[in-house]
C-alpha cells in the first residue's frame, strides 16, 4: 500500500438500482470518504456469440476506454461486462515480474524495517518523532534507497514502492496474492447493503483478511449486480 494516500474504492449495487458516479459519491460521502473520480481498471469482457457487437458497445458499462473503436477498459458497470478473471491474471503477472526484480535489486543488502514499524513509532510519540522524522528514518535504509534509486532511473522497467516494503519481504507468493486481488478488489468495498469492507490496519495480514472477505463478497454477487471502481486521496 503507498503512502501517498490514493485508495481505490469498489462500490456496488443492485442489478435494479442505477449505479454512476453520483450515486458513487453519495455511498462514499456516507462513509465519510472523500469524492473521487472512477478509475478504468476492469478489462472488458467479450461474449462468444456477440463478441463482435459487444466489442464495440458500451452498454451496460461506465467510463469507459476504447483503442481503435473497441471499448478495452471500464471504471465498472454489471459484474458479467467485466473480465475479472483477465484482471486477476495481468495484476498477477505483473507482481510476479516486479517481485523478482525487486529480489535482485536489494540482493546482498541488510535487511531493512517496513514503513509501518516507522509510523508506529510516529503515532505513538508524535513530538517524540514526527511524520519527517519518520520519513526520514525510513528512506535512510540501504535496500529503500535501493528502491528508490531503481525506480528513478528513466529506464526503469516497474516502479518498485518502497511503502510496499514489507509486503515484498513476505515472499513472491503473498506479494502476487496482495495485488491480484486488489486487481479485482481494490482497497475498500462498499456492499450493494451499504457496508463498508476495509483492512483494519495497514499491515500484510490485515489486508489478506480484507482480500478474502471482500473476494468472497464479490464472487457471490449475481452476474447483473454493478461494480464501479473509484479513486478517492485520502488526508
Amino acid at each position: 500500500m503507498s503512502d501517498s494516500g490514493v485508495r481505490t474504492v469498489i462500490v456496488c449495487m443492485p442489478a435494479d438500482e442505477p449505479l454512476d458516479w453520483y450515486t458513487a459519491s453519495e455511498a462514499l460521502d456516507w462513509h465519510n470518504l472523500p469524492a473521487g473520480t472512477p478509475s478504468p481498471m476492469f478489462p472488458v469482457r467479450r461474449r462468444w456469440l456477440t463478441g463482435w457487437f459487444s466489442r464495440w458497445s458500451a452498454r451496460h458499462l461506465l467510463e469507459v476506454i476504447r483503442r481503435h473503436g473497441a471499448v478495452r477498459y471500464a471504471a465498472g458497470g454489471r459484474k458479467h461486462r467485466l473480465d475479472l478473471k483477465a484482471a486477476v491474471t495481468a495484476a498477477n503477472l505483473a507482481a510476479i515480474r516486479r517481485w523478482r526484480i525487486w529480489a535482485q535489486v536489494v540482493r546482498g543488502l541488510p535487511t531493512a524495517r517496513p514503513w509501518e514499524h516507522f509510523l508506529a513509532v510516529h503515532q505513538a510519540d508524535p513530538a517524540k518523532v514526527t511524520a519527517e522524522q519518520a520519513r526520514q528514518r525510513f528512506e535512510a535504509q540501504p535496500q529503500v534507497q535501493a528502491m528508490i534509486a531503481f525506480s528513478g532511473h528513466p529506464r526503469a522497467q516497474v516502479d518498485l514502492d518502497p511503502y510496499e516494503l514489507g509486503a515484498y519481504q513476505a515472499g513472491q507468493a503473498t506479494y502476487a496474492a496482495l495485488h491480484w486481488q486488489a486487481a479485482v478488489t481494490g482497497d475498500m468495498v462498499i456492499t450493494a447493503d451499504g457496508d463498508l469492507l476495509e483492512p483494519s490496519s495497514p499491515a500484510v495480514a490485515d489486508r489478506l483478511r480484507f482480500m478474502a472477505e471482500a473476494n468472497r463478497y464479490l464472487i457471490g454477487l449475481g452476474r447483473g449486480h454493478q461494480m464501479l471502481a473509484v479513486t478517492i486521496t485520502e488526508p
